[in-house]
């Protein structure tokens, strides 16, 4: 009999609106994620300790100091030991990103509980850690269920509470690469994990906001979740991850601390629709990261011309295995500077 269909996964429920968090103990019991047993909740050092009172269910608290893969691991010796239902992480990316991996090794479903809408990593199988090197990415589980509280999303500090949109819109760079590779080297292109990585970029590009309206904040978290989703059908971070975000990595190996995981996606991707002279999806990248105050220019984040060049270079290192357009242009140091100076007139003219 011939394969028709394909399972997917997905979160169990998603719950995105005000004063979410309070409703965190009859959703994981109405959903039989933990209905008897022992949660354990893990807080950041922002807003996690704030918040824990407001989640209205017994739970085991455990504070983490930072995002680092040695965290992760404690952690999850910690989980492992312990007689737990399911783990929450409860903040930013970092709470989040530490607590997916910690969970996949304590053998315990996962519930992303974001305070802020920095990047897609609320709702994708990835964990971004740092480690004495840099940061690394790691396979996970994606969570169970995602809650966004669009009162603590308000509160979290300005850059940090939607920069999630240079993220989302950086799936347009990213798929446009994958393409290019299919094309360049044959690489396969899931069509459903493209449609939906796009879909929710578009989604983000063609919301005029204000940012803090419940109406944008909703859009933006779903087009996160769906960014995740999309990840976890491609198996991979090919549907949202190219040459922009090679340069973010590539950024914060040699300039750790420069912006946000956000931030620098939205950079990465501006740049990189510039490299392959696409004008239509650079205007409209430039246009969307301009209308939220994201960073368009090096000297946005603290880096110089010469820096920013030096990142590039060193963008193709980070992802070895994937092709894109940095890797198609092959540029020296030369010619990166020229296409760096390029485009900062680009963005100023």
């Amino acid at each position: 009999m011939p394969l028709l269909a394909r399972m997917l996964a997905a979160p169990l429920v998603i719950d995105i609106r005000r004063g979410a968090i309070a409703g965190l103990g009859s959703l994981l019991a109405q959903h039989n994620i933990a209905p008897d047993g022992r949660l354990a909740v893990v807080v950041g050092p922002g807003q996690g300790d704030a918040i824990v009172p407001s989640l209205h269910v017994e739970a085991e608290v455990f504070r983490i100091a930072d995002g680092s893969y040695g965290g992760a691991v404690e952690l999850g010796a910690k989980l492992r030991a312990g007689d737990y239902a399911a783990v929450a992480g409860v903040g930013g990316g970092k709470t989040i990103d530490v607590t997916k991996f910690a969970a996949l090794h304590a053998g315990l479903p996962m519930v992303s509980v974001a305070t802020s809408l920095s990047h897609d990593g609320i709702a994708s199988p990835v964990s971004t850690l740092e480690h004495p090197n840099g940061r690394g990415s790691y396979g996970v589980m994606s969570p169970v269920a995602v809650v966004v509280d669009l009162d603590r999303v308000r509160a979290a500090p300005g850059h940090l509470a939607t920069a999630g949109v240079g993220d989302a819109v950086s799936n347009l760079s990213a798929i446009a690469d994958w393409e290019l590779s299919a094309a360049d080297t044959g690489e396969r292109v899931d069509g459903l994990a493209a449609a939906m990585a796009r879909t929710a970029a578009q989604a983000v590009l063609l919301q005029p906001g204000p940012e803090r309206t419940d109406e944008f904040l909703t859009v933006l978290a779903e087009a996160l979740i769906m960014s995740g989703m999309a990840m976890a059908v491609a198996g991979s971070s090919r549907p949202a991850s190219g040459g922009d975000h090679e340069i973010m990595h590539a950024i914060n190996q040699l300039y750790p601390g420069t912006a946000s995981h956000g931030e620098l996606a939205g950079l990465g991707a501006l740049f990189c629709a510039h490299l392959r002279e696409d004008k239509e999806q650079f205007a409209a990248i430039s246009s969307c990261l301009m209308r939220h105050e994201l960073p368009r220019i090096p000297q946005d984040v603290g880096l110089t011309q010469e820096q920013f060049a030096r990142a590039v270079g060193h963008a193709p290192a980070t992802r070895p295995e994937r092709y894109t357009i940095l890797e198609r242009l092959a540029m020296t140091e030369p010619e990166v500077s020229k296409r760096v100076d390029e485009y900062v007139r680009a963005i100023a003219g």
